[in-house]
């Protein structure tokens, strides 16, 4: 049984029937036109068709020709190479951006991904079943929620020290507020992104939080204290809501965020040569608002749920303060710290010997001594030994950087010099 083989596609298939219907007489033209989608006249020229080629007549004329739309093979070629050298372990939607944006490439995210599987540079990731969780739907209004988080990571990739990312991400909109770079996930760090953020946005409702020592005290032994870690404290003031998290997976906005920033904010820093902490801070201000014009969505609500704030820059930092007490001796002096510190008054200062007094250490470092609604002049005049400090598994790898950093011999500066022994 001989015979050439006509292999159609289930389109072509269908347009054949309908040809075959039309020339039986089972259909009119104009309902085979409704069929085919195309106009009567076109129809006409298909019978003609088919009548002169038969069946091979439905066939594409372009089938097993290149696409009139395939790149050249300059561009190809300058995209081959860009991939190779650049952007080797980019995804092929941020190579695409990048070879738009520096490059003035402009394809589509497949025409890369299909370069990249054919250069071995992409592969598909295993699926693994993962366990479901359902969905919490988003807050209606900007500022009513801000989920905060801590990303450790290398950031920097060798060029500079290992350092965190501090995380403020709004859950109604996935907008990012602030992006900080610290050395380690302290209470310090979080402090200064705080203000920031009310400074820009004013004040949440609340903000969702790990369960770590900076948002809560953990200790089951602790009797004493007011039950407030430093951070829990200053929201208290502010009037803001702390919220802690009972998983990772409840607070998933801002873990999403956490990986997505590690992988597209750590190649574009690549990318600009970014080499310390505070080239990373001024790169990450301008990437957080690209970011939010391209990932942010709009509340359901337009309404801010912000509350202003009404006082100065210098109240806020008053404020965020972080207090202590103290009693002053007889010779008005005090310890905080490993300093000690003498209070300076125009007479004998017989009224405030055994005065209690409360210390207000600023972000900035200064340093304001408060009796009841003034504050005292005081100069420092001895260092006393202090304890080293507590880590914990968010500190403990900066700790470690320095201690290496510091024990790391000096790198020669001049020409390297060869020495030879004589025989």
């Amino acid at each position: 049984m001989g015979g050439d083989v006509l292999a159609l596609s289930g389109v072509e298939r269908e347009r054949l029937d309908v040809l075959r219907r039309l020339m039986r007489g089972e259909l009119r033209q104009a309902r085979a036109a409704e069929l085919l989608g195309v106009g009567v006249r076109q129809v006409k020229r298909l019978v003609g068709r088919h009548r002169r080629e038969g069946d091979a007549s439905v066939v594409s004329r372009r089938r097993g020709r290149p696409s009139n739309n395939r790149l050249d093979a300059a561009t190809t070629a300058a995209i081959e190479t860009a991939l190779r050298t650049r952007y080797a372990d980019f995804g092929a939607t941020l190579a695409r951006e990048k070879l738009g944006e520096i490059e003035g490439i402009s394809v589509s995210k497949e025409t890369v991904r299909q370069i990249q599987i054919r250069l071995g540079l992409w592969r598909p990731k295993r699926r693994r079943t993962k366990k479901v969780f359902q969905v919490r739907e988003r807050r209606p209004r900007f500022g009513e929620l801000i989920q905060i988080d801590g990303s450790p990571h290398d950031w920097l990739e060798g060029r500079g020290p290992r350092c965190t990312l501090i995380v403020f991400i709004d859950d109604a909109t996935g907008r990012l507020t602030q992006l900080r770079f610290a050395p380690a996930e302290t209470t310090r760090a979080y402090l200064e992104a705080l203000e920031a953020h009310v400074l820009a946005h004013g004040l949440p409702l609340a903000f969702y939080s790990d369960r770590h020592g900076i948002f809560r005290v953990n200790a089951k032994e602790a009797e004493g204290g007011d039950g407030f870690t430093e951070f829990g404290r200053i929201v208290e003031r502010l009037r803001i809501e702390l919220i802690h998290a009972t998983t990772p997976q409840a607070k998933g906005r801002v873990e999403r965020a956490n990986q997505t920033l590690q992988d597209r904010l750590v190649k574009e820093m690549r990318l600009a040569g970014v080499a310390s902490i505070a080239e990373a801070q001024a790169f990450a201000d301008g990437f957080r608002e690209r970011w939010n014009e391209r990932f942010a969505v709009a509340p359901r609500q337009a309404e801010d749920a912000h509350r202003p704030w009404s006082g100065s820059r210098a109240d806020l930092a008053e404020t965020m303060a972080r207090r202590e007490e103290r009693t002053l001796s007889k010779a008005l002096t005090f310890s905080a710290g490993s300093i000690r510190y003498a209070v300076r008054t125009a007479g004998p200062g017989m009224a405030l010997r055994g005065a209690k007094v409360t210390l207000l250490h600023f972000l900035d470092g200064t340093l304001r001594v408060r009796f009841k609604d003034r504050d005292l002049a005081v100069t420092p005049f001895k260092a006393v030994p202090a304890p080293q400090p507590t880590e914990d598994d968010k500190t403990l790898d900066a700790r470690l950087d320095a201690v290496v950093a510091r024990l790391k011999p000096p790198q020669p500066t001049g020409p390297a010099r060869a020495w030879t022994t004589a025989g």
